[in-house]
């Protein structure tokens, strides 16, 4: 199923927002990804020639259940179908650089999303680690976002209308990095599954 809109979530650990030279915001910053930035497990990401510098970033993602609008926290609960591992793929650059993110988010490729969606976890204090070529660049634990699940489902649902297959983006922990041709990179999330993708440049 391919969702119909990407939702994402930026600055929600403050440690990513402090290396950025940022502050968490007071309500939820979110943006959205194209469809068509979607990658499967084990899939190639494309460095575009436009960036001159494209960094991995880690996230815990949701699946959205059924067609919700306006919930409530505890609505919010009920409406999440389950969870899986993403990679917010950024082209740094062009995102300090366009002012709007929707360039630097949202090439082809720049969304992987897998390898499955885990029903039964508790989403609450999850270990999330990247990993470069088996080296950790990012670790932390989903307990310290500013906003959690519940509040960030709640928050979007009273703007858009989420639709079942509809997926967010939770935020990413501190130790971005940038990426290099040849480079595997690893989403591992503890309960939820690794997501493994290579690294090229686009040709």
């Amino acid at each position: 199923m391919v969702p119909t809109k990407i939702l994402c979530v930026g600055r929600n650990y403050r440690a990513h927002a402090a290396e950025l030279g940022q502050d968490v915001p007071e309500k939820p910053l979110i943006f959205l990804k194209a469809p068509s930035s979607l990658l499967p497990h084990r899939g190639t990401v494309l460095l575009p020639p436009e960036s001159a510098r494209v960094d991995h970033e880690g996230e815990l993602a949701v699946v959205i259940g059924k067609r919700s609008r306006r919930l409530s926290r505890e609505e919010a609960v009920h409406a999440i179908f389950g969870y899986t591992c993403a990679l917010d793929i950024t082209a740094r650059d062009l995102q300090k650089t366009d002012g709007q993110w929707w360039r630097a988010k949202g090439f082809d490729t720049f969304c992987p999303v897998g390898p499955a969606v885990e029903t039964d976890v508790d989403a609450s204090d999850l270990l999330l680690e990247v990993r470069v070529d088996g080296v950790v660049k990012q670790s932390g634990k989903t307990s310290a976002m500013a906003f959690d699940v519940p509040m960030l489902v709640a928050w979007a649902s009273h703007a858009m209308t989420l639709m079942p297959g509809d997926i967010l983006l939770t935020g990413t922990p501190e130790g971005v990095s940038p990426l290099s041709p040849g480079q595997t990179v690893e989403v591992r999330i503890g309960g939820v599954g690794i997501l493994s993708v290579r690294v090229e440049k686009e040709k």
